[in-house]
């Protein structure tokens, strides 16, 4: 939408150049839809447009500007009206209009899966305007998807010739070379966008992806630490869970000397984090999960820890980090849908479906939700309940082939076998033209294809061999077919590779065939010991629930507590509406001069906003060490504000690590629940 905001602003300026050739609208009407459209006020400008429209009824120039807004909408019908009214009226020699038209005609084309139209317009607006590169780049990316790579090249080509500071086209260039495997050739493109624009983030990460398949792991790896310097790019992130060794030290290393070189920035921990998460190292993940949030907590980041914690069997500490992560974000659906499944966990059904119930009361159609709960239900023998869930899963999921198992074993618990049958088979239809199979196996187990179920869950192991997993799937398969023998040899690899989720072990109909056996539970037993001795150890250095009470003064009506920063007493006020810590000019300049801050301590300028919604730059400092009441927290991002009599305020930076807090007035007490790790 920038784009059209800027293309728009220079059709208004070029109005002007075009006045003498080209008459084009000066409508009061038509004058302030264009205005409206560059202040990004796209109601109005629709609403003046259509106001021009009543007096001008062939202004094509008015057709034009609402194809973009309403393509920009999703209003692909009305778009698709609007485009075509303007080419039918616009003046054929006003090219940079006609051009527009068929540009949002093609978009819209495009959203509604048309590449033959889309193309036929792009053609049309290149044939009108040979000289402007957006039509190539385009039909260009229209090619690439087709795999036409030939093609493609020839449009990138030409926005190159057009325009040789052109990054998009070699940036296109260089992904079709990839895309073909020209390793060398896609290297030269890459390496010629970041002699052009060193700072181009897409690049680097793309160069990486070449110096992969060439194992040149020291140059790729380099590339990918770039990326992450300029910007939190997707794709770099993508790649770096995705990396093995001997990438994968090299990474962790390299990343590791960023985070001493910048021990306040958290975007170091945070990736360090994701990579040990990906890589199954729960712990290190949750320490450094930890570390990021000592630098910037992050609601997010709670939840990533929860998750590795639920993976590593220690449901309890999992709840505890979601509810971390609902205090700071109490809206977050994910957050919300993982309390739920601990409910699970933790063996309270009725809560984990009530958990699931508020999910859905937040957003009706999340189709995975109420898989979850039917599933929930299916095992609460709620069967009719659970078949609502699903079915209604599988009207807003259609493809989601889980739901078509679970809802074909309730059918054939019923006796409707035909029902079951055809959710069977369409499990089969959706995964054979997947690249990996989820649940195939047990649909072919319901057909009675035993051979089937057996082929395609030996592929789904061969294709990783290191996901604990697969083998508990192949331990379910062998159950149901009452093979014995070979659920509990794969019952008890899985557990050796890990496989810890014994909630789930206890209460899965899959396993009741082999449950009774005493090598069962002697295996549940030994390696339940096993990971409740691996959680007590980690919960020596982990942390608990409690409540400390820190006393407060009220004056002016405000909360205000003792405290010291970096060993310097002073007051704080209490401000849950603040969003960081701030701190006057004054006490800052003091703890300067007074050795109570160091240079290292200084970590750049940031935009905040005052009340009155005006924005100031101010000086982001690192406070090594806040201690108040009987809390005492390191590394906490401050901001410097310009007002000389500014209080000293504590915004939610730190707040939003302590977790719960009330304030009683009464005892005149700030009662904060929180992890004991905070404690000193």
């Amino acid at each position: 939408m920038r784009r059209l905001v800027l293309f728009v602003a220079a059709l208004a300026i070029s109005t002007v150049l075009f006045a003498q050739n080209i008459k084009r609208p000066d409508t009061y009407n038509f004058n302030r839809g264009m205005e409206a459209i560059e202040n990004e006020n796209y109601q109005e400008a629709l609403e003046y447009l259509n106001k021009d429209l009543s007096d001008n009824p062939k202004n094509g120039y008015a057709f034009a500007l609402i194809a973009v807004i309403r393509n920009y909408s999703k209003e692909y019908g009305r778009a698709l009206t609007a485009a075509d009214l303007a080419i039918k009226y616009l003046p054929k020699k006003d090219e940079e209009y006609t051009v527009l038209a068929y540009m949002t005609r093609a978009a819209v084309y495009m959203n509604l899966e048309d590449t033959v139209n889309a193309l036929s317009d792009y053609e049309s607006a290149i044939r009108l305007y040979p000289s402007k590169t957006d039509g190539y780049e385009s039909r260009g990316q229209i090619y690439f998807e087709q795999e036409k790579y030939d093609l493609s090249d020839a449009d990138y080509r030409m926005m190159v010739n057009l325009d040789p500071g052109n990054t998009i086209g070699y940036m296109g260039l260089g992904r079709n070379a990839l895309m073909q495997k020209r390793w060398e050739e896609a290297l030269k493109h890459f390496d010629y966008v970041l002699k052009l624009d060193d700072s181009y983030v897409s690049a680097y990460s793309f160069r990486a992806e070449v110096y992969s398949a060439l194992e040149k792991w020291n140059e790729a790896t380099d590339d990918l630490l770039s990326a992450m310097k300029l910007k939190y790019d997707p794709k770099a992130l993508y790649m770096l869970e995705d990396l093995k060794e001997p990438a994968f030290s090299m990474m962790v290393s390299k990343l590791k000397i960023q985070a001493a070189k910048q021990p306040n920035n958290a975007i170091w921990p945070s990736v360090l984090a994701k990579m040990y998460e990906t890589n199954g190292q729960y712990k290190k993940a949750i320490s450094y999960y930890d570390e990021s949030n000592r630098i910037d907590p992050l609601p997010s980041a709670y939840f990533r820890k929860a998750l590795c914690y639920s993976l590593l069997g220690d449901y309890r500490q999992a709840m505890q980090e979601t509810d971390l992560a609902l205090n700071m974000d109490s809206t977050g659906l994910n957050y919300m849908a993982l309390k739920a499944d601990l409910y699970y966990d933790l063996g309270d059904m009725k809560a984990a479906i009530e958990g699931w119930d508020k999910v859905l009361a937040t957003d009706p159609e999340y189709g995975y939700g109420y898989y979850r709960r039917g599933w929930f239900k299916y095992h609460t023998g709620d069967l009719d309940a659970a078949l609502e869930d699903l079915s209604m899963a599988i009207v807003l999921e259609p493809d989601y082939s889980y739901a078509y198992v679970s809802r074909g074993d309730i059918y054939l618990k019923q006796g409707k076998k035909e029902l079951a049958e055809d959710d069977f088979k369409k499990v089969i239809e959706i995964e054979e033209k997947a690249d990996e199979y989820d649940c195939i196996f047990y649909a072919y187990l319901g057909l009675g294809q035993n051979d089937k179920a057996i082929e395609t869950l030996n592929a789904t192991i061969e294709k990783d061999t290191t996901d604990a997993s697969n083998y508990y799937e192949a331990t379910c398969v062998y159950s149901r077919m009452k093979d014995k023998e070979k659920a509990l040899m794969y019952f008890e690899k899985c557990l050796e590779m890990g496989y810890c989720n014994f909630a789930h072990i206890e209460r899965d109909f899959d396993l009741d065939f082999i449950r009774d056996t005493k090598k069962f539970k002697s295996l549940v037993d030994k390696y339940k010991a096993k990971q409740q001795q691996g959680n007590n150890e980690e919960k020596q250095n982990s942390s608990r629930m409690v409540t400390t009470e820190v006393p407060f003064t009220k004056e002016g009506g405000v909360c205000k507590v003792k405290c010291k920063i970096n060993g310097l007493p002073l007051h704080f006020v209490f401000d849950t509406g603040a969003s960081d810590v701030t701190l006057s000019m004054v006490e800052a300049t003091f703890m300067m001069k007074n050795d109570y801050l160091k240079s290292t301590d200084v970590i750049g300028n940031q935009h905040y906003m005052d009340a009155n919604g005006d924005v100031s730059v101010g000086t982001v400092i690192n406070l090594r060490n806040v201690n108040f009441g009987d809390l005492e927290l390191n590394n906490i991002r401050a901001s410097v504000v310009r007002n000389q009599k500014a209080p000293l305020l504590l915004g939610q930076s730190v707040l939003g690590r302590l977790g719960k807090i009330e304030i009683d007035n009464h005892h005149q007490v700030l009662k904060i629940t929180h992890q004991d790790l905070i404690k000193k």
